[in-house]
């Protein structure tokens, strides 16, 4: 070797156990955290940071760059160590209070508090399957807007514990459908679970299974410290283009530790000092000096980081160039900039029999061209939802298309959804049956945490469902949906109301989940002025000197108008207020609040699911409190309570 090359290769190695020292340094002083993986990865994430991808970190929302995910978020150190060489803006004091209170060096990574974050990740599986979506949305917005603006490739890193999870099966296996050729999975072989080897539970054969689901798969062996063979073995990836590629490394986990390695120790915080000093001796570094960066690593790395300054610029001027509508270009690849694009949406008539999932149909085929983003699908349930639009299907034939099958993965369908939105210039909407929700809540969950703006379409809202019975007929869900910050639930009455809701998802941040009826109901007279869904809660029927409000959501509102009729022929004045949110409602001024609901009016909540949460707002309830029973909808419907003169009934008796 002649003294170039082996200087490049000393330096080379400063660089990497940099890395591995600030990843101890900050969990030791932090005393918690994960030490082993990031540790074991830091050749790999040098490796990717400095020869592969192709990203400026002066400019981390760079729409053209490649993206990065870390799926076992465990490891965040290796993300912050790294995003702090690179330039992204993280500085040695963000990573000296690494998991403290207000810092952007959070346990696990969050999209849009750290630079350089592209998804939320810590809950195992996630993070891969949010990778197959931005995959899907960076072949979709190529085959859109062509090679010269969208040209970049989605590399994420997966574990043990992520390839266990049953989301990255429902991932993988629609991924290989979808011949996601630029998709590169890099498999970290650590064989090292928190509970001990992976042997204890765990005996796939990873790269049959993948070569089954269609993947490209290679196989590196031990080249965890070797970075030439790991760049060959991604470049070799990088050149598949009709399938996605799993690239195997076996690496060591807590590598050099002198007794950590290869242990469930190291899956954890590392805070034996002389396990540390030993460590950091074996990579020729000081053993007392903690959070030292040296010039010359920083100089180099800071070079890698800016070195795609020069392909922002040219990809600027393309798109400058490019001819594309400037305001269509905006909308597409912009969620907020939707805002204000959708031209005059369907009404329906009052008395127009139409099931809520029907109108929003309707309402997604009026806002293609207005919301060139939207692309929509459901769990093998795409017609029983409404989100069959009329749109060419998005498949390797035609990856341009707005309308994707998931097949019955749920779990991968919010999970993919949530990368598709993320990765921008698309708005994804999906759909299944409310009571499958339960299959999505990790995706529902964290669509919330990262603000990833998703639109989640939940039919088949209740007891209505019929004779499919309690195991269809969801009693819990909404309530349990409502208890997720940060996700606008809305539950609307008929049509109208939720006409008023798409506006809202397609103009909002953030997730949305429209709660959609499987039967007809009718569309009910007033709920056609404007702007009345924002405000959460309205007064729907008004009368001087109410002695009751009847509060509904959704299909039980009719009821409610119904048996505000019953009551006024007994001479009892009531208001109906039609409530299809109580996020939205929330966010609205104690003098609105208290029109909707006077303090000294009692309330009847009716809602077809859980009372809970309605003490709230109610002082009694018609609700369910138990599953329910298989037999027609409308036979359910009287049964449970939910009719007009039972209404009427209820509201007698708390008056």
């Amino acid at each position: 070797m002649n003294a170039g090359i082996a200087a490049v290769a000393r330096l080379e190695a400063r660089q990497i156990n940099t890395i591995r020292a600030l990843a101890m340094d900050a969990v030791m002083r932090a005393r918690s955290g994960h030490t082993g993986t990031a540790m074991a990865l830091a050749p790999l994430a040098h490796v990717l940071f400095t020869r592969i991808l192709r990203y400026d970190a002066t400019a981390p929302d760079w729409p053209d760059r490649d993206r990065f995910i870390l799926s076992p978020g465990h490891a965040s150190m290796l993300v912050y160590a790294v995003a702090h060489l690179v330039g992204y803006g993280v500085t040695l004091e963000d990573i000296r209070h690494f998991r403290q209170f207000g810092s952007i060096t959070p346990g696990h990574p969050e999209r849009g508090l750290t630079p350089g974050v592209e998804v939320t990740t810590g809950p195992l599986g996630h993070g891969f399957a949010n990778a197959v979506g931005m995959a899907l949305a960076e072949r979709g917005l190529r085959s859109r807007l062509g090679a010269d603006l969208v040209d970049h490739r989605t590399y994420v890193v997966v574990s043990d514990g992520d390839l266990m999870e049953g989301v990255s099966h429902e991932a993988a296996s629609l991924a290989g459908h979808q011949q996601l050729g630029r998709l590169i999975a890099v498999y970290d072989d650590n064989r090292i679970t928190i509970d001990g080897s992976t042997e204890l539970a765990f005996s796939d054969d990873t790269a049959a299974r993948f070569a089954a689901y269609g993947w490209h798969v290679s196989d590196l062996g031990e080249t965890a410290e070797d970075t030439d063979e790991l760049e060959r073995g991604l470049r070799e990836a990088m050149l598949v283009s009709d399938r996605p590629s799993l690239v195997i490394v076996r690496t060591h986990i807590g590598y050099p530790m002198p007794t950590a390695t290869d242990t469930s120790a190291a899956h954890g915080a590392i805070t034996d000092a002389a396990e540390i000093a030993a460590a950091k001796q074996a990579m020729d570094m000081d053993p007392d000096a903690t959070f030292v960066v040296d010039d010359e690593v920083v100089r180099a790395y800071r070079a890698a980081g800016s070195r795609g300054s020069a392909e922002r610029h040219d990809w600027e001027a393309r798109l400058t160039a490019s001819g594309h509508d400037r305001d269509w270009l905006d909308a597409l690849w912009s969620a907020s900039a939707v805002t204000g694009r959708l031209r005059e949406l369907p009404t329906f008539a009052a008395g127009t029999q139409m099931a809520t999932r029907v109108a929003a149909n309707r309402l997604l085929d009026a806002s293609l061209d207005d919301v060139p983003a939207l692309v929509c699908g459901g769990a093998d349930l795409t017609g029983n939802t409404g989100t069959d639009i009329a749109a060419d299907v998005l498949c390797p034939a035609n990856p341009a298309g707005r309308k994707l099958y998931f097949g019955v993965r749920e779990h991968a369908m919010g999970a993919v959804a949530n990368g598709m939105a993320l990765h921008g210039g698309v708005l994804p909407v999906v759909g299944t049956f409310l009571v499958f929700s339960d299959y999505m809540r990790p995706s529902v969950r964290l669509a919330a945490l990262s603000g990833a703006k998703t639109v989640f379409v939940w039919t088949h809202d209740s007891i209505g469902v019929g004779e499919d019975g309690p195991t269809h007929q969801p009693v819990e869900h909404v309530a349990s949906l409502r208890a997720i910050p940060d996700l606008c639930v809305i539950r609307p009455a008929d049509a109208n109301e939720t006409s008023q809701a798409w506006q809202i998802a397609v103009e909002r941040d953030g997730p949305t989940a429209l709660v959609l009826t499987r039967q007809n109901i009718p569309v009910l007279d007033g709920t056609d002025r404007p702007a009345q869904v924002a405000r959460g809660a309205y007064v729907l029927i008004d009368t001087p000197a109410p002695a009751v409000v009847l509060a509904g959501t959704g299909s039980e509102v009719q009821c409610c108008t119904a048996a505000a009729a019953l009551l006024a022929e007994n001479g009892i004045a009531s208001a109906v207020v039609s409530m299809p949110s109580w996020d939205l409602f929330e966010a609205q001024d104690d003098d609105y609040r208290s029109a909707v609901f006077p303090h000294d009016v009692p309330v009847l909540g009716v809602e077809a699911g859980s009372s809970m949460g309605w003490d709230r707002y109610a002082d009694a309830t018609v609700s369910i409190d138990r599953f329910g029973a298989s037999a027609p909808g409308e036979v359910l419907m009287e049964r449970f309570g939910f009719t007009a003169p039972a209404i009427a009934d209820a509201a007698r008796a708390l008056l």
